[in-house]
């Protein structure tokens, strides 16, 4: 037993002598190999050297990036091999280390994810990992949904914008129409003023100083009312102003032109006015009043300047019952102040028209009507002129007669429209009572579809019996004496 005793020893002597290595490795307790070691440091590759993958230390605010973006496959490890010596943690010395390059990699987060690195320097031999943080994952990880835009305020700063601009011109618009039509009446209806002058009764009330001049129906119209004058029940002036407080009307009006307008109505006493039918306005405008209005398409005609006589301007045409009736109302004085070439051009800018008709549809038969064109606030003297046509005419009209023959003609005339007008109201009389039937007959029978079968036999039933004794012949009893 002696010499397999010596052999083996003498084995194991051998063994010692050819790799003293094996013994050197930390992987083996109780062998020390810092001799070794410490001539082999040089040797060493700090950047192959790495932190020991048993317990790695992971931070949320610097994590450890690796040498080497792309993982470097690890080979198959064989059962039979013995474990490859590894460098711990008691051989890494730093300050031995200090101002050697360190190396910066770029992160991309298209070809790895932060948890693909941290995945790295997780040890694959230990039991428990540690689990991933959602609020470490959402902090490293890139915001995969886009940032919404902002919330844009166009369209309620537009209408708030519009709403600020329509109150603005609501309250501008309503005081500059109160301007003008103040104004008018500071010109035209003060002391000492044309109405003022020509009639007892301003205004609405008792006609005290008190008693408001205009009578406001709206931001748009005014009314004003004279009366206590010769020939005349009483004047009526209405002021139609443009929709200025309205910003959308005057948005409008910037596109199509409109203007500001007065219209006089002067109610004539049944005695006072004869058989007149006359009119005047520009051509267009009198083509116009000729089709629409029903006394001058029934009684007058568009006349044509006389010749050797003073007459209107050529923007205007005169539509009367008469030459004599034309040439009677068409004055010097009138052509001079108002409707003679020279004077139009400076004093007639706005007029419209003029109409005077004692066949008037209405609560008044004998009306004449005036119609202007009201200018600005400042410049409301210019219409002066037109204004005073109104008096005039009222005496005018008030005194004047026609003659036998005119008179004849026009009687004439009046006694073919009223035939006309009692036909047309038996007309409409005879077509009110048909569409009466018409409608009554309608109403029986959706009634009788309403009845039953029964009630509808007996009905018949008994229109016949009422048919059959309307059909018999009638006998007359009389008694023998």
């Amino acid at each position: 037993m002696a010499k397999p005793s010596l052999f083996f020893l003498f084995l194991l002597v051998l063994f010692f002598f050819h790799h003293p290595l094996a013994f050197s490795s930390p992987d083996f307790e109780g062998f020390e190999g810092e001799d070794y070691d410490l001539e082999d440091d040089s040797s060493i590759d700090p950047s192959s050297l790495r932190s020991p993958p048993s317990h790695p230390k992971l931070t949320t605010s610097d994590p450890i990036q690796p040498n080497n973006p792309t993982p470097t496959p690890q080979p198959p490890s064989d059962p039979d091999l013995p474990p490859s010596p590894q460098i711990t943690s008691d051989f890494w010395d730093e300050d031995e280390f200090e101002g050697l390059p360190l190396h910066h990699h770029h992160h991309h987060p298209s070809s790895h994810s932060p948890d693909q690195h941290q995945h790295q320097y997780q040890d694959s031999s230990n039991p428990n990992p540690i689990p991933n943080d959602p609020a470490q994952n959402s902090t490293h990880s890139p915001d995969s949904s886009a940032l919404s835009p902002p919330r844009s305020f166009t369209v309620e700063i537009i209408c708030g914008s519009f709403l600020v601009m329509f109150a603005i011109n609501y309250f501008t618009g309503k005081k500059e129409n109160e301007t003008i039509a103040l104004s008018w009446a500071a010109q035209f209806s003060a002391k000492d003023s044309i109405f003022e002058k020509n009639f007892s009764l301003l205004g609405i009330g008792d006609g005290g100083d008190d008693s408001p001049l205009l009578l406001k129906e709206g931001h748009t119209t005014f009314k004003f009312y004279a009366s206590g004058r010769r020939y005349c029940q009483g004047l009526l002036a209405t002021l139609e102003l443009k929709s200025r407080h309205d910003l959308i009307a005057r948005i409008y009006n910037m596109i199509v032109p409109t203007r500001d307008e007065i219209s006089f109505e002067v109610y004539m006493n049944d005695d006072a006015m004869d058989h007149v039918v006359f009119a005047m306005a520009k051509k267009k405008a009198a083509k116009a009043m000729h089709k629409e209005e029903r006394d001058l398409q029934r009684f007058a005609t568009i006349l044509s300047p006389p010749n050797g006589k003073k007459w209107v301007c050529d923007d205007l045409s005169v539509i009367s019952e008469s030459k004599e009736v034309a040439s009677d109302l068409i004055t010097d004085t009138v052509i001079d102040q108002v409707f003679g070439d020279k004077a139009y051009e400076k004093f007639g800018k706005g007029f419209i028209s003029v109409h005077f008709s004692d066949q008037q549809s209405g609560m008044h038969r004998k009306v004449l009507m005036f119609k202007f064109v009201l200018p600005a606030a400042k410049n409301m003297a210019d219409m002066t002129r037109l204004v005073a046509l109104v008096p005039y005419y009222i005496d005018l009209i008030g005194r004047y007669k026609l003659s036998s023959q005119a008179r004849s003609k026009t009687e004439t005339a009046r006694q073919k429209a009223a035939q006309e007008a009692q036909r047309e109201l038996r007309n409409a009389q005879q077509e009110a009572m048909q569409r009466r039937k018409a409608e009554k007959k309608k109403m029986l029978e959706e009634a009788e579809a309403k009845l039953s079968a029964e009630a509808i036999r007996k009905k018949e039933a008994k229109e016949r019996a009422r048919q059959m004794k309307k059909s018999m012949p009638r006998m007359k009893m009389t008694r023998g004496a």
